[in-house]
């Protein structure tokens, strides 16, 4: 009988399979970013309806097959439900997964990686935290962990609080990243550093990021 492997993750990406599959990107604790398949996870009745949607965090039982895995049974533990009913807080999150899924790998350790984005998550959900603020420190926290952060842009003059915050992103702990505020002036400072970031750094087109700045044109 095939041997079920346990992973803890979280559902970063899914999309629809024949009729009533569904295939499932999942950033794992112990087997990096992994693909799995669910057998009727599209009928009304399946028992996989909640817990295979994006952002589902909690212990996933798959069957390993040669390029996959099959899902046999899912116990979530954050839903992340605050985002459901939050259309920009989700694009928010959205953006963050597929950033997620641009750079971890199978196989890989992306322990930190999956740490940040489920940290990130929750403080998407949290009162007192500017969305904006979070994506930067998401964004720039993001090319630290993968060895990519170019430092500061050196072309012109930062204020000091500005350079205090990326420092703090650069070496503070995951657990501890989202525990400030800045003023709005330092916020746009830090927005045009994890933009230029971005820029330098993730060779990629990502849909959410496109929703995200076009709603905020209409918003202002």
């Amino acid at each position: 009988m095939q041997d079920l492997t346990v992973t803890t993750g979280m559902i970063i990406k899914t999309e629809p399979i024949g009729d009533f599959d569904r295939r499932l990107v999942i950033l794992t604790k112990e087997r990096g970013k992994i693909t799995a398949f669910v057998k009727g996870a599209r009928r009304p009745n399946s028992r996989f309806v909640a817990s295979t949607n994006l952002f589902c965090f909690g212990t996933f039982r798959l069957y390993e097959g040669r390029t996959a895995y099959t899902l046999n049974e899912a116990e979530i533990t954050n839903y992340f439900e605050e985002l459901r009913g939050d259309f920009e807080g989700a694009y928010y999150g959205m953006y963050f997964l597929e950033i997620a899924d641009y750079y971890t790998r199978e196989n890989n350790d992306e322990r930190q990686m999956l740490k940040l984005l489920y940290q990130s998550l929750r403080a998407l959900g949290a009162k007192g935290l500017d969305n904006r603020l979070v994506r930067c420190i998401f964004e720039i926290k993001t090319t630290v962990i993968n060895g990519e952060f170019p430092g500061i842009p050196s072309d012109r003059e930062w204020q000091e609080s500005t350079k205090y915050a990326v420092s703090f992103i650069e070496h503070t702990g995951v657990e501890k990243l989202f525990t400030f505020t800045v003023k709005q002036n330092i916020l746009e400072e830090l927005e045009k550093i994890a933009g230029r970031t971005r820029e330098k750094c993730m060779d990629a087109h990502f849909k959410s990021l496109e929703i995200l700045d076009t709603f905020r044109i209409y918003s202002t």
